[in-house]
């Protein structure tokens, strides 16, 4: 088993988290640090050891899957001092972590889970499934800002993927992206020379937000499940 798996089997972290952990020198494997993504362990045998305390495997925990509403003011993180996270809005025992990130200032869809292959899967760029957001501007966009916008921006020295775009109202637009990058679509806007008031998610790959309330938040179907995993 790979050292990350491992790490995230035992419900310490995420993968790409541990990945992080391995290249900062804070694992060791039986008692000598090891910095190489990917190094494989038998965890019959090896010792594991972060910040110095011995990590167990866990018995097989069941798979959860969890769609939220985030609300505006959350962070989509696992830790942060002196803010409210996203992990404060569900009352479960069990370990989830976030997929992907929505801003602070966003609000809407997240997707939640402690199964770690799909995790990473949702979480790679390959893997291009959609992510569906509408957006309120605080001026009305123009058509050629649109069109610009669907075509590809270049943003930190890269072009955006091509995006679908369709108007909603003067100032209000629904866009659908295959790719994450930090604030794209916050980015985007600002290089019309417009700003986002209103940014919400709301699906990524199969997953809907719907009628959920902000704030609130429910389990998958088994059949969102299937189609999300297969």
């Amino acid at each position: 088993m790979r050292l990350q798996k491992y790490l995230a089997h035992a419900g310490l972290c995420s993968r790409r988290k541990a990945e992080e952990h391995i290249l900062n020198g804070r694992v060791k494997v039986n008692h000598q640090i090891v910095t190489e993504l990917g190094t494989k362990i038998d965890p019959e045998n090896d010792k594991v050891f972060f910040n110095g305390q011995l990590v167990i495997l866990k018995q097989e925990s069941p798979k959860i899957y969890i769609a939220l509403n985030k609300p505006q003011g959350v962070v989509t993180s696992c830790s942060q001092q002196k803010t409210k996270i996203i992990l404060d809005l569900i009352d479960i025992d069990e370990r989830v972590y976030p997929v992907g990130r929505l801003d602070k200032d966003s609000k809407g869809l997240v997707l939640l889970t402690n199964d770690g292959d799909l995790h990473n899967k949702l979480s790679h760029p390959s893997f291009n499934h959609e992510k569906e957001y509408i957006v309120t501007t605080f001026r009305p966009i123009s058509e050629a800002a649109l069109n610009n916008m669907a075509q590809g921006l270049m943003i930190d020295r890269i072009k955006t993927r091509k995006a679908k775009v369709k108007r909603i109202s003067k100032n209000k637009f629904n866009i659908i992206l295959k790719q994450g990058r930090n604030r794209q679509i916050r980015k985007m806007v600002g290089k019309t020379g417009n700003k986002v008031d209103i940014l919400k998610r709301i699906r990524m790959a199969n997953i809907n937000l719907g009628n959920l309330k902000e704030g609130e938040w429910r389990y998958l179907t088994s059949k969102e499940i299937k189609q999300l995993t297969k």
